[in-house]
């Protein structure tokens, strides 16, 4: 990149000639500047139809501009252990107050705020209980874990616009090690986890690999209820991470098959945990990177669960094609991914969790947020056919797409 300080004198450049605007164009200016007049606010305050509107907007607005306290009050709640000890039983202020060590003046604004969030609830005698949002994080542990861990994320966010300017520096970042491997150096070593595991220690190994563990528990749900896997003989989890998806599979699925590859460091600690579950009989599990190595054949259905994400396009495209070459005539890969709700082919569509994703990733220091026709053509680029959506229950966790090696 040219570094020069030399600046090209204003007469001499030429701006390009300004392309005619359309008529969504011009309607979509007339529109901005009529939304943005002071005269419709007033007309809208005063018109019931337009009030409830304006109203409306302003709640929006203001929960957007909100969010972060919203997540600092969820985020308190769990570390303080509070739906736990109201699951159990409903407590009073003084009650909570004593558990928490807090004082009750301080702790009741907490108690309030989470009563406005659902998490919590007010019961009788002036004692509070689970609220309808509450009940899911006491239920999933994965969910409190990562709840715990955007800690690290909201860290990166107290200034967005540094984040952006310098992603390498953000927490996130160094939390996963594997992130700065491959985003420095795509096509280097890099499956779902670290990007070169003897690079990194054990412990940090562990630590990524069990939350990601505790975090997959939706998405195998989802599978399970969204995929028919007993119409295969053998499936290959590829970047399974401490192997909790195939461990499940071989419980709901007795007559499979099942592979797990990954990093050797990660490998060895899912070899580790199938033992214990006595399923060694059951799971064959491969140490390598599925940038550098061939994966195991044999299967006729490869699973990716939530590991394109993590990564730049060539690498997912090096993964994808190592996939292709691994399967048989007629095999078949089912990924499953967090998707960009927002996209050109959907417009006006919610997409609550886009941002999320979008700022994550950022601060990760590898990989994006794609959407289901970007997955689709990066699978078509590998040499899959017939590539199609699977409906799931839930696809704000991940979104499937299923496709065929002809």
């Amino acid at each position: 990149m040219n570094t020069s300080t030399k600046h090209t004198p204003a007469a001499a450049f030429t701006p390009p000639a300004a392309t005619p605007a359309s008529w969504r164009e011009r309607l979509d200016t007339r529109i901005d500047q009529w939304m943005t007049s002071p005269s419709l606010y007033r007309w809208a305050l005063g018109n019931p139809v337009g009030r409830w509107i304006t109203r409306r907007r302003a709640d929006a607005l203001f929960e957007v501009m909100a969010g972060f306290v919203h997540s600092q009050v969820l985020l308190a709640c769990v570390r303080l252990g509070l739906l736990e000890k109201v699951m159990a039983a409903p407590a009073t202020l003084d009650a909570l107050a004593t558990h928490t060590g807090l004082q009750a003046e301080a702790l009741q604004r907490l108690l309030d705020s989470a009563v406005a969030l659902r998490l919590l609830d007010r019961r009788t005698g002036g004692r509070y209980g689970l609220g309808a949002l509450g009940a899911p994080v006491v239920t999933h542990a994965g969910l409190r874990a990562m709840i715990e861990h955007n800690a690290l994320l909201y860290e990166d966010l107290r200034d967005p616009l540094a984040l952006m300017r310098q992603p390498e520096q953000a927490s996130m970042h160094a939390y996963w090690p594997y992130a700065a491997d491959t985003a420095a150096a795509p096509g280097q070593p890099g499956a779902a986890g670290p990007g070169s595991a003897a690079a990194h220690p054990s412990d940090q190994v562990a630590r990524y690999s069990e939350l990601m563990s505790s975090s997959q528990r939706f998405v195998i749900e989802e599978l399970l209820a969204s995929y028919p896997f007993s119409r295969h003989r053998r499936v290959l989890d590829v970047g399974g991470g401490q192997g909790g998806w195939v461990m499940e599979l071989a419980r709901r699925e007795p007559s499979l098959e099942l592979m797990l590859f990954d990093l050797p460091g990660v490998a060895a600690i899912a070899r580790e945990r199938i033992a214990q579950h006595a399923l060694a009989d059951r799971i064959t599990v491969y140490g390598g990177s599925f940038t550098q190595d061939a994966l195991p054949a044999g299967a006729d259905l490869v699973t990716l669960l939530r590991v394109a994400h993590d990564h730049p396009d060539d690498v997912v495209r090096t993964v994808l094609k190592a996939i292709y070459m691994a399967l048989p005539s007629g095999g078949s890969l089912l990924l499953a991914e967090p998707m960009a709700q927002s996209d050109a082919d959907s417009p006006g569509k919610p997409a609550v969790s886009d941002p999320y994703f979008h700022f994550y990733l950022l601060a990760m220091g590898s990989g994006r947020l794609r959407t289901a026709k970007e997955l689709s053509s990066l699978m078509s680029e590998a040499g899959f056919t017939g590539i199609r959506a699977i409906a799931n229950p839930m696809p704000l966790h991940a979104g499937l797409l299923i496709g065929q090696k002809s």
